[in-house]
């Protein structure tokens, strides 16, 4: 569809954003991205000071498939942007009574170490994944790739054909103990749910096909880290012509369809579409006329928050080993962790935390003789993270790490910032501090998520984490997809007010 003298504003700079004003850009509209703070990327937001360079928010490259078709749409490949280490290991485990496990690309190796925890668990690693496979392929093809955002698209052949067999119902907890009894193999199979902002007991057991991505398709490490990635898909947005202008805060939404002004201060942007890809709840609550939402507050008050997180970015004087490039510390029995965060909302007394060392990696994040980590905590949203608060937990996290991994950071710290409940909310305007979006719950997946286009405004669409498909980088890339999709689709029906196009 050629939307050539169409404009569009696209509201925020995350990988929503970023992938909808490429598709929109492509194909041929005016496209022009604001975001509100200083750097392209939303969440993936990057931190540099005193020779040292983080990733404040995703860090993990998974589904290089997903990255391979989007730049593919446009006859490009990842490696035209950047350059992509196979890590091995994947991932460290550091379980809190002493054990530890590498799941590596070896999965001779992987079978192996199931197979230590409990006979015969190596043959039903193989039969996991097979079916993980299985969901991935379909899932994918039909659920993701394919937008299923309203219910009636679920009641059709071809889903009820593709679906056959696929683990749709019950809990990923139900699955995975179909097939493992020993609880850490378990939670092998489960920790990506973290990234998924849910629990075992509250995510639908389709999400076994991130067992797909994690052991068959591999954790990689794209040069310069997810920041490399956001600044690649950035200059291929300006290869397409969208302009981006950094330090432009969106306050205000006003008009309608051909004649929208997107308000930052006193400047206005005019725009026949608008695409948010700003906090979906932010942007209906609070830049949105009351006429133009589509939600009230006790909507969104009444949402499952996927966790917020409490982040310590650390430049260490000297190694970290045995610390891997990603790293998890998992208490033997994680429930705990998982109920005070989405029952109770108390901080974790006893916490699962992931650990990201690029440094293991790459030079150019540390100076030399200097480690780079940043040591992540999975906590409840809208918790309260005063001073003391953040005090106490900083020094139970940093004697945790101590006791379980070995390394004790707490005398080599040369630079230290913490980014933690209050600053998701002030930096990324994150509904409670949410650091991720709405929870995949069972009650919060496809077509019962927000949708992309407005219900209350014509020429109004989101995009991002809070609609399909949902949370992580390669989904909010295939939701820009999703939403470029229905602009292109609204645009090419004869009865739209279209005038101005």
């Amino acid at each position: 569809m050629d939307m050539v003298d169409t404009s569009v504003v696209v509201v925020g700079s995350g990988f929503g954003g970023l992938s909808t004003a490429c598709y929109l850009a492509d194909a041929g509209a005016d496209v022009t991205v604001l975001e509100k703070n200083e750097q392209l990327g939303g969440r993936a937001s990057r931190l540099e000071a005193d020779g040292f360079r983080f990733d404040m928010g995703p860090s993990w490259y998974l589904m290089p498939d997903v990255f391979e078709r989007f730049f593919g749409h446009f006859d490009r490949s990842p490696t035209d942007y950047y350059e992509l280490t196979h890590l091995d290991p994947h991932y460290r485990i550091f379980f809190k009574d002493g054990d530890r496990v590498d799941v590596r690309p070896d999965m001779e190796h992987n079978r192996a170490v199931f197979e230590e925890y409990e006979p015969g668990a190596g043959d039903a690693l193989d039969d996991y994944l097979r079916r993980a496979e299985k969901n991935y392929g379909v899932g994918m093809e039909e659920f993701v790739y394919t937008d299923r955002n309203r219910f009636r698209d679920y009641v059709s052949w071809d889903v009820v054909k593709n679906a056959r067999g696929l683990s749709l119902l019950g809990s990923m907890q139900d699955h995975v103990e179909k097939f493992f009894d020993h609880p850490k193999l378990q939670q092998i199979m489960q920790y990506t749910l973290v990234f998924l902002g849910g629990s075992p007991h509250n995510t639908p057991a389709l999400y076994n096909l991130m067992s797909h991505v994690d052991f068959n398709l591999g954790v990689h490490y794209p040069e310069g880290g997810l920041g490399g990635v956001v600044d690649g898909i950035a200059e291929l947005g300006s290869e397409l012509g969208v302009e981006y202008r950094t330090d432009h805060e969106v306050t205000a939404i006003t008009g309608h369809e051909g004649d929208f002004l997107v308000h930052s201060g006193d400047r206005r942007t005019p725009a026949d579409l608008v695409v948010s890809d700003a906090d979906y709840a932010h942007t209906e609550q609070n830049l949105l006329p009351a006429e133009h939402r589509q939600y009230d507050a006790d909507y969104w008050e009444s949402r499952t928050y996927a966790p917020s997180a409490f982040l310590l970015y650390l430049g260490v004087e000297g190694d970290v080993d045995p610390l891997a490039h990603h790293t998890l510390v998992l208490p033997t029995d994680w429930d705990r962790h998982f109920h005070q965060i989405f029952d109770e909302g108390e901080w974790p007394d006893d916490p699962a935390y992931y650990l990201c060392v690029p440094s293991e990696t790459d030079d150019d994040v540390a100076p030399e003789g200097y480690s780079n980590l940043f040591v992540l905590v999975p906590v409840a949203p809208g918790l309260d993270d005063g001073p003391e608060q953040r005090e106490r937990y900083r020094e139970m996290i940093l004697a945790d790490v101590a006791e379980n991994t070995g390394v004790d950071l707490r005398d080599r710290i040369a630079f230290e910032e913490q980014f933690s409940v209050s600053e998701f909310a002030d930096r990324y305007n994150s509904m409670r501090g949410t650091a991720l979006g709405l929870a995949h719950t069972l009650r919060q997946t496809g077509p019962m998520r927000p949708g992309h286009r407005s219900s209350a405004v014509d020429g109004l669409y989101f995009t991002g984490s809070y609609t399909t498909p949902g949370i992580g980088v390669p989904m909010c890339l295939i939701s820009g997809e999703h939403t470029a999709d229905a602009v292109l689709d609204d645009v090419d029906r004869p009865h739209r007010r279209l005038s101005w196009s």
